[in-house]
């Protein structure tokens, strides 16, 4: 295991889980996946980083697979013991961007979405993302707008005409009471 330095950027990292105990007495992790595809980066992915607190470590991944919806269970090298494991309750556990499945051309990972402009079909500027919202449901973009409060706009197509990452903007077609 090796700590990183602080150079590392946090765009280049993708969150895609949380140790929520230990799995049994052997080291294994219990985590909650906060990713859709848990079977890609068993397959691919053989360094994670984990964060606790501002502390960042490399470790090898062993084994990673899905237990239940949602829950995954993962097998870390130098992880042996229960006590070993419970001294990572909390960590987030991070794979490198360029590690991840690749994205079709309609998806995109929700980190690319903040800060992008936001405007109407017809043109009126509304504000900027400043946060994503996921719900069972799906995404709830949060936008900042000046001298309002902020605006919650679902990313569903009834209410995004266009999202165009290349150009910073996303285009929405508000209904009445919306914004």
């Amino acid at each position: 295991m090796r700590f990183l330095s602080g150079s590392m950027s946090d765009e280049q990292l993708l969150l895609i889980g949380q140790i929520v105990a230990p799995f049994g007495v052997e080291g294994q992790l219990k985590v909650r996946g906060l990713t859709d595809r848990p079977d890609y980066i068993a397959r691919h992915v053989k360094r994670l980083t984990l964060q606790v607190g501002k502390q960042r470590a490399q470790y090898t991944m062993l084994r990673l697979h899905e237990h239940k919806p949602g829950q995954l269970v993962l097998t870390l090298e130098g992880v042996a013991s229960r006590e070993a494991a419970e001294d990572l309750r909390g960590a987030e556990i991070y794979i490198h961007e360029s590690e991840a499945a690749p994205l079709a051309d309609d998806e995109y990972f929700i980190h690319q979405l903040i800060g992008l402009k936001v405007v109407t079909v017809a043109e009126q500027a509304v504000g900027t993302v400043r946060d994503v919202l996921t719900t069972g449901a799906g995404e709830i973009l949060v936008i900042t707008r000046p001298g309002q409060p902020d605006a919650l706009v679902p990313m569903v197509h009834t209410f995004i005409d266009r999202l165009d990452l290349s150009a910073g903007v996303v285009v929405i077609d508000p209904i009445e009471g919306l914004l």
